[in-house]
Order: C-alpha cells, then sequence, then structure tokens
C-alpha cells in the first residue's frame, strides 16, 4: 500500500473517532495494522475480554511470530486458565489447557507439565510461584505491564503504536477545500452553493448571469532482549 493510502486510513481512522463510530475503529485499526490502539487493548485486559483480545492482537502479530509475540500470548492465555482455576471452574481451566495452552509445550514441554499440575491442587497458590498471586484486578494490571514492554519491544510493533498528529477533522477539511476548487470551476458560481452528494463533483446549475464565487464548507466535528515464558 502507498504512503498516500496509509495516510488515508489514518484519516479514516480520525474520523470515524470523531464521529463515535467506536466498533468500526477498532475493525480498522485490526484489519489495516496500521495502528495498535493500546488504550483500547489495556481496556478489554482489564476487562478480561479474552476473546477479543486475542482477535485484536491477530491483526498485528500471530503466536508463532518470535519469541516477543509467543509471550504476549502466553501470558494473556495463562491468566484466563489461573481466573478459571480460581472460579473452581476445573472444566473450564481444561479447555484453555488443551486449546489455548497446548501449543506452548512444544517449546517448553516442563512449563506445560507444571501448569498442568495445578489443576490438582485446591488452590493454585500453594504453588511457590504463585504464592504472591491477588485478586484478578491486581493480577490482570500486574500482567497489563509487562504486556505492555513486550508489545513496546516487539518489531512487528515499530511505529505501529503512535498515532499521527493531525488536526482536528482533517478529512473534512480536505474535502472543503476539494468542493471550494470544484465550486471555483464552475462557469457560473453561485453564492451559498446547496452541496447535496459528494458522490459527483460538484457544479452550479445555470444562472442569467455569473455571480462571485464563495467558500464552500462541510460542518466540522469537534476534535477529539528475548523474553521467557514462565508459570509466574
Amino acid at each position: 500500500m502507498s504512503s498516500l493510502s496509509r495516510e488515508l486510513v489514518f484519516l479514516i481512522l480520525q474520523f470515524l473517532e470523531e464521529e463515535k463510530f467506536k466498533e468500526s475503529v477498532h475493525k480498522l485499526e485490526k484489519e489495516s495494522g496500521f495502528y495498535f490502539n493500546m488504550k483500547y487493548f489495556e481496556e478489554k485486559v482489564q476487562a478480561g475480554e479474552w476473546d477479543e483480545v486475542e482477535k485484536y492482537l491477530t491483526g498485528f502479530t500471530k503466536v508463532d511470530d518470535n519469541r516477543y509475540s509467543m509471550k504476549i500470548f502466553f501470558e494473556i492465555r495463562k491468566q484466563k486458565y489461573l481466573e478459571a482455576l480460581d472460579r473452581q471452574d476445573k472444566a473450564k481451566a481444561v479447555e484453555i489447557l488443551v486449546s489455548d495452552l497446548k501449543v506452548f509445550s512444544t517449546f517448553n514441554e516442563e512449563l506445560y507439565k507444571e501448569i498442568t499440575q495445578l489443576l490438582t491442587l485446591g488452590n493454585f497458590r500453594e504453588n511457590e510461584q504463585l504464592s504472591k498471586y491477588g485478586d484478578t484486578k491486581t493480577a490482570r494490571n500486574i500482567m497489563l505491564i509487562e504486556l505492555k514492554k513486550l508489545i513496546e519491544a516487539n518489531p512487528l510493533f515499530r511505529d505501529k503504536l503512535v498515532f499521527p498528529a493531525l488536526k482536528s477533522s482533517r478529512l473534512r477539511t480536505l474535502i472543503n477545500q476539494s468542493l471550494n476548487w470544484q465550486h471555483q470551476l464552475c462557469k457560473n458560481p453561485r453564492p451559498n452553493p446547496d452541496i447535496k452528494t459528494l458522490f459527483t463533483d460538484h457544479t452550479c446549475t445555470p444562472s442569467n448571469g455569473p455571480l462571485a464565487p464563495t467558500a464552500v464548507n462541510l460542518p466540522v466535528a469537534k476534535p477529539a532482549a528475548y523474553p521467557a515464558l514462565e508459570l509466574r
């Protein structure tokens, strides 16, 4: 994709944000892979919306892309597993163990066995490495600090963590500039033209005589080192 096309995506993202199309904003962030919205990611982690957390991540990286990515997915799935154990939901914990954590056994079989053995404990905090595990909210916040460090260190997220500095409603401004240019090309420009569509170029209907051109404006919205997998 050309640099101008990439910039257009950012203009659309800004427009969607200003117009409060929240779901569309994050879908475009993910599908384009141009901007990783750390604030949105943090909100979903803190809310424990694990499916959305992983779905959003996959727009930027996969489990086996590099060691940073592997560690990110491992920490998320481990937290999901520990929360299931903490709720005494052994069935869910087994499901997570088999469907989400099994992939990491290829890289560290001993760790996977140790994680599996947590199922046999009445409280996983009996494991020395997890003895300081607090409540769910605290654990998520601690994990989030680690995730942010991993994301910032991951080369796949380079240049994707900062949104470009744009003046508010930049896309509307560009459209207004285009409309004014089109209006200036009218043979008989009318004052205060009524723009009804952006689907076709603007032209003024013929009048009895030439009129002075006036500016055309659309309403502007208000601004708006490789890590190791560990049990602890």
